[in-house]
C-alpha cells in the first residue's frame, strides 16, 4: 500500500504540475497571426484552416476545482461568440493535469473542456455534471461564464477507462459526439445514438485495437469512423495527445463548430484521413458516416 500512496501521490503531484503548464508542450503560444482578421466558421469562432496540430488563435486560462478542472478561452466571448464545450474523462488513476497539454490545445481553438477530476471516470457522473456547472454559470450575471457557453454544442470525449466514459457519456441527450480515445471495454454503444469517433493505437497493449474496433463494429446504427494511430502505444495519448490531437481536433471542429475546412478529411469519396497511411495504420468508416456528405455536398 506505500508503494500504491506514493505512485497515487506522485501522479497527483505530476499532473498538477502538468495542468499549471511547466512543460514545453503546456507552455507553447497560440498562434495569433491573423486572428484578427481570420474568417469565422459557422459557429462563430476563428477559422484556422487545417491547422489543428497548431495552437488556436485563444490564449488559455485553467481553473482547478475540486471536482472539475475548466480549461477555456482566456477572453471568452470577445467578438460576442460562444464557445462549445468538451467534457472529459481521464484513464485509471490519472487527473485532467497529465493530459494539461492536449486539453489546453482543444481550448486554444477555442473550446471550453471541463474535465472531471476523478481518477474513476468511468460511469461519467462527474464529466456529465461539467454540463450542469456550465449551464449555472453560463445562466449567472456574476460569472465569466455568463452568455459565453455553447450548450447547444457539447461533446465528450475521454482516455482508456474515459473513453469508455465519453461513451457513457453520450446517453446524456445534451451530448452531441463522442471521441473514446483509446477506450475500456465497460460501455455500450447501443446507449447512443451520437456521431463517434474511435481512436485505437497500433502498438497498445493495454486496449488492443481489436477491442476497440469491437465497439465500433457494434455502432452500425451511428455514424462511427475508427481510427488507429500507427506506432501508438497506449500512453501516446497522454501530454499534448501526440498524432491523436490533430485528428480529435478537427473532428471536434466539425462537430461542435461546423468547421467545414475538417468535413472533407472525414466524408466523401476521397476523405482525405482515408488516404493517409502515414498517420494510419488502420482506417474505416461504416455506412452511415459514409452516407454523410463530403465537401460540396458529394
Amino acid at each position: 500500500m506505500p508503494g500504491r500512496t506514493s505512485r497515487l501521490l506522485g501522479g497527483l503531484l505530476l499532473g498538477l504540475l502538468l495542468t499549471l503548464g511547466t512543460t514545453p508542450a503546456a507552455t507553447a503560444e497560440p498562434d495569433t497571426t491573423a486572428t484578427a482578421t481570420a474568417p469565422a466558421t459557422a459557429a462563430g469562432i476563428p477559422s484556422v484552416g487545417t491547422d489543428w496540430d497548431r495552437p488556436g488563435p485563444y490564449e488559455v486560462d485553467v481553473d482547478i476545482e475540486v471536482v472539475h478542472t475548466f480549461y477555456h478561452p482566456r477572453a471568452m466571448g470577445a467578438s460576442g461568440e460562444r464557445h462549445p464545450v468538451v467534457i472529459w474523462g481521464n484513464g485509471t488513476g490519472a487527473v485532467p493535469g497529465i493530459y494539461s497539454s492536449l486539453l489546453r490545445h482543444w481550448a486554444s481553438h477555442g473550446f471550453i473542456v471541463a474535465a472531471a477530476n476523478t481518477p474513476t471516470s468511468n460511469f461519467a457522473l462527474s464529466m456529465r455534471a461539467g454540463i450542469d456547472v456550465l449551464e449555472r454559470r453560463n445562466a449567472d450575471p456574476g460569472s465569466e461564464y455568463f452568455g459565453r457557453v455553447d450548450l447547444a454544442r457539447i461533446g465528450s470525449a475521454g482516455h482508456s477507462q474515459g473513453g469508455a466514459a465519453a461513451v457513457n457519456a453520450a446517453v446524456d441527450a445534451r451530448v452531441d459526439t463522442a471521441v473514446p480515445i483509446q477506450p475500456g471495454p465497460l460501455t455500450d454503444p447501443d446507449l447512443t445514438g451520437v456521431p463517434v469517433f474511435y481512436l485505437a493505437g497500433e502498438r497498445d497493449l493495454t486496449v488492443w485495437p481489436a477491442l476497440v474496433k469491437a465497439l465500433y463494429r457494434d455502432s452500425d446504427h451511428l455514424p462511427a469512423v475508427y481510427g488507429e494511430v500507427r506506432g501508438a502505444g497506449h500512453l501516446s495519448s497522454i501530454g499534448d495527445g501526440g498524432d491523436f490531437r490533430a485528428p480529435t481536433t478537427a473532428w471536434l471542429r466539425f462537430w461542435l463548430m461546423d468547421d467545414e475546412n475538417a468535413r472533407g478529411f472525414f466524408f466523401g469519396p476521397d476523405c482525405g484521413y482515408c488516404a493517409d497511411d502515414e498517420l494510419w495504420s488502420g482506417w474505416d468508416r461504416n455506412e452511415r458516416a459514409r452516407l454523410i456528405p463530403g465537401p460540396g455536398g458529394v
